[in-house]
């Protein structure tokens, strides 16, 4: 079934490759679409990012861009569109409802997150994962499943299999 409403993720300069294919199989299972801005901490057919996305590389829709200017310039609907995902956010992503329908979710590289003049200039937009004042932070792809499903909870998981199957017998 196709999806009314999409997803898109937006990575800003990752820099660990197996973040990035987990995420990629992440968008994979979930019809997200995947948007990579460059620089990159790995190259592209590092093998840790294809063990992590595993055999799902054919089901992606993967973008690449040279920065985030390169990016608005292709997604001019982004600038109303995007939450910025930081631990610097005043509220939680979950205060967001409903989230739009072509919906944009920023994270940053696993060092040091996303630019904090990006997050300045797009205050009103910044959410947080609530966690521990102790630690640092989650990690990048967990944060990425627990945005989407969160946004894909809020559109009663449109388009997705909500049931399973057993393989030798009826439930």
């Amino acid at each position: 079934m196709e999806q009314k409403r999409k997803i898109n993720i937006i990575l800003h300069e990752p820099e660990i490759p197996q973040n990035t294919g987990n995420i990629a199989r992440t968008c994979a299972a979930t019809g997200a679409a995947l948007h990579i801005i460059k620089p990159m901490g790995f190259a592209i057919d590092d093998k840790k990012l294809k063990r992590a996305g595993l055999d799902y590389w054919d089901k992606l829709n993967i973008t690449y861009y040279e920065n985030y200017a390169d990016f608005l310039a292709k997604h001019p609907e982004a600038i109303k569109n995007t939450y910025f995902f930081t631990t610097k956010a005043p509220r939680s992503y979950t205060e967001v409802s409903p989230y739009p329908d072509n919906v944009f979710i920023m994270f940053g590289k696993e060092t040091r997150g996303l630019p904090e003049d990006l997050l300045y200039e797009n205050r009103d937009f910044c959410v947080r994962i609530p966690m521990r004042d102790t630690l640092r932070s989650l990690n990048l792809s967990n944060s990425v499943a627990i945005a989407v499903y969160e946004i894909l909870r809020q559109w009663d998981f449109e388009g997705l299999r909500e049931d399973g199957q057993l393989t030798s017998r009826e439930w």
